[in-house]
């Protein structure tokens, strides 16, 4: 059922078993696991079913560091999260993205891939992304024409991506939760604090407040907060009236090690013939060119992947983080679109969001754009701190610091120098590296260095309190009944869109929840 808390009575009691916080893809797919479990589960979301700037207006804030996107247009603030502007790029993480490795320092997980496997076929079907195939041979099969090309199998394979419709989880699921007897949605419930017991042991409830003045209490045996990384961080470093430094953070690690995932152009493969290369254009699914374990390892490399986009159709198009500039994200995903539209005889913009495959006229090129993704090395100085300046509803603002390092760059160089070594070798053409990768001594990322808003870590996952903030379960330290979920939990970043291993991860905290905790009360 739905209820509008606007319409509540002031200082509303809200009771019930579990209590999860947002509704962007982590929210909604937890949610949807407890459908008919017999449990009562409280949903709550800070806006309503559709934008509303003054809601959107709660997640503005200050920016230092390498220059990002406007904080305020940066996450949507209502049913469905961002999955309601999302591109639907998925892919899997990959076991070295567990590990912990010499060359990056605070890397590794508590857990392995196996860990969160199990759960990928569920969210690949919450995702709508079709066959459950993420093999290249399956799909080189399927369609001769998509022909790998001929580079050294030793050192790069091919990283195959599905794409999601995109699943808009606030259209989609929408009905499904609202008609659920056992799921009471509440909008315009924006979790304002976090109310520990006596000993800061256990969680007793959490206030809600909204702009028509309406403050209520909510209790529950279990919460879970689903919120994106810099909201997650914001909202347990301003509960700070039983800890002074907020709930999880006694080691002062809540809001550090924020990532991204650095995208950036970063040169030209001219082919000494015209080639589709279907397999590497955006369709129902992709590949990306990506680097085998040994090699990372060998070159001290993070993970990263280097996607080829036909260069006539992109050569125009400015980075998202110069057109991605403005505070209302309505206007900045215009700008964005705009800028794609001015690729010449297409959106290209739109053939991403729609998967429209080119024209049958433009399906071949000479030229192919080198676009690079790699995951940003665990950083803490790369942080969310609360601000001294607050929202409308009284909570501290955050501001974002976004900070890079010497390996950030090196990797994106690396990466690039391999492939023209490998094209070269391969006979089939060249590679034109952009000037700012030409520099070694240069270790800083360009201005124009975008992020996939992707926003991951602020409260990372660790075998210990001194090195994480939730344990292996993703329940935080110290406290008994408090979990989060999503990608604010990720120790490192992987190569790829989050959003499919946070519905994978998500589901894997909804199992424990249910098998682990409430099926032994």
């Amino acid at each position: 059922m739905h209820i509008d808390a606007r319409q509540l009575d002031n200082g509303s009691l809200i009771e019930g078993d579990i209590c999860i916080v947002g509704t962007g893809a982590a929210g909604i797919s937890i949610a949807l696991d407890w459908i008919d479990s017999g449990y009562k589960v409280i949903l709550l979301e800070g806006g309503g079913f559709d934008y509303d700037d003054q809601v959107q207006e709660l997640y503005n804030g200050k920016l230092t560091g390498q220059p990002y996107y406007p904080m305020k247009s940066s996450r949507l603030h209502y049913f469905g999260g961002s999955t309601m502007h999302w591109g639907g790029m998925c892919a899997m993480f990959d076991e070295l993205d567990f590990e912990k490795r010499d060359w990056v320092p605070h890397s590794g997980w508590p857990i392995k891939l196996q860990d969160i496997a199990a759960h990928y076929p569920k969210a690949n079907d919450i995702l709508d992304l079709g066959p459950f195939e993420w093999d290249v041979d399956y799909w080189i099969k399927k369609d001769p024409k998509m022909v790998p090309l001929p580079l050294d199998k030793n050192v790069v394979w091919n990283k195959m991506w599905h794409f999601s419709p995109p699943t808009r989880f606030g259209t989609k699921y929408k009905d499904t939760l609202v008609n659920a007897k056992n799921i009471h949605l509440y909008t315009y419930a924006n979790v304002v604090d976090i109310t520990a017991g006596e000993n800061v042991k256990n969680i007793q409830s959490v206030t809600v407040k909204n702009h028509a003045g309406r403050n209520h209490t909510v209790k529950a045996k279990y919460f879970i907060l689903a919120c994106c990384s810099i909201q997650t961080a914001r909202l347990l470093m301003a509960s700070n009236k039983q800890a002074p430094a907020g709930l999880g953070n006694d080691h002062d690690l809540v809001g550090r090690y924020f990532m991204e995932h650095p995208e950036l152009k970063t040169g030209e493969l001219w082919l000494t013939k015209t080639d589709e290369l279907k397999l590497y254009q955006i369709e129902k699914v992709r590949a990306e060119l990506a680097f085998h374990p040994h090699v990372q390892k060998e070159l001290k490399l993070l993970n990263g992947t280097v996607a080829l986009n036909p260069l006539p159709l992109v050569k125009n198009v400015k980075a998202n983080v110069q057109t991605w500039n403005e505070d209302d994200p309505r206007k900045s995903l215009k700008k964005n679109q705009d800028d794609y539209g001015t690729a010449p005889k297409r959106n290209f913009f739109q053939k991403v969001m729609d998967k429209i495959s080119p024209p049958k006229e433009e399906k071949s090129f000479q030229s192919y754009e080198l676009y690079t993704r790699i995951e940003q090395a665990p950083n803490p100085d790369s942080r969310v701190v609360l601000s001294d300046e607050k929202d409308a509803l009284g909570v501290p603002r955050a501001n974002l610091h976004w900070a890079m390092q010497p390996i950030d760059k090196y990797t994106v160089r690396k990466l690039n120098t391999l492939v023209g070594q490998l094209v070269g070798a391969a006979g089939i053409g060249r590679v034109r590296l952009y000037d700012f990768l030409l520099d070694e001594k240069d270790e800083s990322m360009p201005d124009f260095t975008s992020g996939g808003w992707h926003h991951i870590g602020t409260t990372r996952m660790s075998d210990t309190p001194q090195t994480g903030v939730v344990d292996q379960n993703c329940k935080v330290f110290g406290l008994d009944n408090l979990y989060i979920a999503g990608s604010a939990t990720f120790p490192t970043a992987g190569a790829i869109n989050p959003t499919f291993t946070v519905v994978a991860i998500s589901l894997r905290l909804s199992a424990h929840i249910k098998n682990e905790k409430m099926g032994k009360a």
